[in-house]
């Protein structure tokens, strides 16, 4: 076995979930996905393609017919993004993991902003990549923020790969256009690719003409060193169909085709389906999560921002509401406690990085707005107020 292997830090989200796993007393709010079923269009297309017998291997790169959509999609959020860019990919994760075989080799630098998800992190260690992190700042009304200076001086010429994940997990912390603007001409200049995890861009909550958060397709231009990751689990409720895509250089498209052979050789086509019935419902589906989902945010944040010693504000995007509470500094243990003596599942700061240490993550993603009122008043009466 490799030592990076042996050396990886596992899941200290799955570390707090199995502590809690299979107990009906407890309200979980550790993962980040939706207790919402997936629509019954995208189900449908699924069942009708299985009944068709659409049970075969399919293109590396996906269904034409789906590249076609999700290039569609994305031209009409961003501005022309042709097909020869996309990839069709077995969810998120697989997409940022065929990046990054596709960008690193073992040795290279990478530079990532944290915290954030920690597969992020993780995945340049499995390539054998040397990895640097540029912190965010969090600030006195627990919004957190970006020290650009910082984060471009740490961008050099031996920096392969940039990792940005924006609208973040777990803090909702933003880029803004500009930010996007400095951050890739500085990449330009240094010949850095930019890795951006964009899976949350619809789940936006300031007002934007085109419904999503400032994303780099914005700005770059197609033969720019970016790739671009997004997914179908957060906007459309699909997180366990395991169903997203790439953006990317068109001349990168073709290597990324082998990869996809060598890591799954394909995507199932009666998933792909189910991708078309999304992107054909989108109008029907997205705005309409999106907007239960501010409707969370703003159930979820004041009643936890009323409890004395906490500090949170409301996420600008993302599906997390990301707090400390005073006088508790050690987010794993926490975490733990809360789970055995208040039947409360959160995730621990410390899962996304040594500077959301204290820091708790609460998915909001309810698809019943009291269980977030339950899960307060339970976290109220451990704390005694």
């Amino acid at each position: 076995m490799r030592h990076t292997l042996a050396t990886l830090q596992e899941s200290r989200i799955r570390e707090v979930a199995n502590a809690g796993m299979g107990r009906s007393d407890v309200l979980p709010f550790w993962f980040g996905e939706s207790d919402e079923v997936t629509p019954q269009v995208i189900r449908d297309a699924a069942i009708a393609s299985l009944q068709r017998g659409e049970t075969f291997y399919s293109h590396n790169l996906g269904l034409l017919e789906l590249r076609e959509q999700i290039a569609a999609y994305a031209s009409r959020l961003h501005g022309p993004v042709g097909v020869e860019r996309i990839a069709v990919t077995s969810g998120g994760v697989n997409a940022l993991m065929l990046a990054m075989q596709a960008l690193l080799d073992a040795g290279d630098e990478a530079v990532a902003v944290t915290p954030v998800w920690p597969n992020l992190t993780a995945q340049p260690l499995v390539m054998g990549a040397r990895l640097r992190c540029v912190p965010l700042r969090p600030q006195a009304d627990g919004l957190w923020a970006l020290d650009l200076p910082a984060l471009l001086a740490a961008i050099t010429p031996a920096t392969r790969l940039l990792i940005l994940n924006a609208p973040n997990n777990p803090t909702g912390w933003t880029l803004s256009a500009e930010e996007q603007r400095a951050i890739l001409a500085h990449c330009r200049s240094t010949g850095t690719w930019v890795l951006a995890d964009e899976v949350y861009e619809r789940l936006y909550y300031e007002p934007t003409a085109n419904g999503c958060a400032p994303s780099f397709l914005d700005i770059a231009e197609p033969e720019d060193r970016l790739v671009v990751v997004q997914s179908f689990s957060k906007g459309f409720l699909m997180t366990g169909w395991r169903l997203g895509w790439l953006v990317m250089p068109p001349s990168l498209t073709h290597h990324m085709g082998k990869l996809v052979e060598f890591n799954t050789s394909c995507i199932s086509v009666f998933t792909q389906r189910a991708g078309l019935a999304a992107l054909a419902h989108e109008a029907d589906i997205t705005p309409r999560v999106v907007a239960h989902l501010r409707a969370c945010r703003d159930t979820l944040v004041p009643l936890l921002q009323a409890l004395p010693g906490v500090t949170v504000a409301p996420a600008r995007g993302g599906m997390y509401a990301f707090f400390r509470i005073e006088g508790h500094s050690d987010s794993l243990a926490l975490a733990k406690r809360l789970v055995a003596e208040a039947g409360l599942g959160l995730a621990p700061g410390v899962a996304f990085g040594d500077e959301a240490e204290g820091w708790l993550r609460w998915c909001f993603a309810s698809q019943d707005a009291s269980r977030l009122v339950q899960g307060v008043e339970r976290l109220k009466k451990w704390l005694g107020v």
